[in-house]
């Protein structure tokens, strides 16, 4: 394959028979691969720093290890996996101005990093529903190692299904965007690709959406119904995870829908509809999950950030032992046990 690259031109790559074909497009500027070099280096060295402090806490404080926590240090691993298989590539083809890991390597890349980002996407909305159920549902707190290693391997079977089928025929990996990363191959126009492309987007992205949002949202409410109730500390503790879950939400999708909604003009636009340059901004939002995810679902947790502190000698030990971020789950159990047991004055007298 040519590798003859200008400063103003970027050479396309189509799967032709399972091999690259060269098609000139429009790319990035010796500048523009500069630019997204150093924010890929940003994302590169905070999302490692952060998930590799996320897997110390795990392993410093035993206080941490639950069965709850054991998705939060999945979806760590699988972001951490990300940073060193998949970002670094792409930073250093960035600064050489092309891809340079060849149609083998281009496979490997849009597959592994798929993979592991729907593990990340998946393993999020297992996280919600956990909470949601361990805090409204079941008045004993959850030991089940068993349940959540089932979960785990589950999001990462999920995750395989969906992203071993182009490497099968189901659509395929190529380059993508300016040419300096890989992907599956958005831009075909035939009826197996565009499948498959419907298919990731509905059961990858949008379900995991609204698994979340139905999930905090049930979860706010019951945090709500707890400051009725009581006005004070409950009260301010319900702003504190209004904040997070509004958080929560709004970094998911601003990470992740506008990478979708550019492989969905990409797929059924005209040709041409989004530019090298347009596809490039998505694809950083969505490497920079990487580092969003450790600080909202980590740091902001009472627990890991005390734990944190501690790490750094900023704290004594034992104020590793305090509650989570989220409402107690005897609290919450107890205001649906007191208001079960609420009877209408007249019913009650007969």
């Amino acid at each position: 394959m040519s590798t003859n690259w200008t400063t103003n031109l970027s050479l396309g790559a189509v799967h032709t028979s399972g091999h690259f074909e060269e098609k000139p497009r429009n790319g990035l500027s010796r500048t523009g691969h500069t630019v997204v070099a150093v924010f890929l280096g940003i994302i590169l060295v905070f999302g490692f720093l952060n998930n590799l402090i996320v897997l110390i806490l795990f392993s410093k404080f035993k206080a941490l290890r639950n069965p709850v926590n054991m998705i939060l240090l999945n979806i760590s691993a699988s972001d951490l996996l990300v940073c060193v298989s998949g970002t670094t590539l792409s930073f250093a083809s960035n600064i050489s101005g092309r891809w340079i890991g060849g149609d083998p390597g281009c496979r490997w890349y849009g597959f592994v990093n798929s993979c592991l980002g729907i593990v990340s996407l998946i393993s999020l909305a297992v996280l919600s529903y956990e909470r949601y159920r361990t805090l409204t549902l079941h008045p004993k707190r959850s030991t089940d190692y068993q349940k959540a290693v089932l979960a785990v391997g589950a999001s990462w079977i999920y995750s395989l299904i969906w992203t071993i089928p182009p490497l099968l025929g189901w659509s395929s990996y190529g380059t993508e965007g300016a040419g300096t990363s890989c992907s599956v191959h958005w831009s075909s126009k035939s009826p197996v690709s565009v499948s498959y492309i419907m298919c990731l987007f509905i059961f990858c992205l949008v379900i995991p959406v609204l698994v979340m949002i139905y999930c905090y949202g049930r979860l706010l409410y019951a945090v709500k119904q707890i400051g009725k109730a009581r006005k004070t500390a409950a009260r301010r503790r319900e702003y504190h995870v209004l904040f997070m879950v509004i958080t929560t939400v709004i970094c998911y999708l601003v990470c992740w829908m506008p990478y979708g909604v550019t492989a969905l003009l990409a797929t059924f636009g005209q040709p041409g509809t989004v530019s090298p340059v347009a596809s490039v901004i998505p694809s950083i939002l969505a490497k920079s999950s990487t580092v969003c995810n450790p600080i909202i679902y980590i740091l902001m947790n009472k627990q890991f950030y005390k734990c944190f502190l501690i790490l750094f000698h900023c704290r004594p030990t034992a104020a590793a032992e305090s509650p989570s971020t989220y409402p107690s789950q005897v609290t919450v159990i107890q205001l649906n046990q007191r208001r079960s047991r609420e009877v209408p004055p007249k019913l009650s007298q007969k």
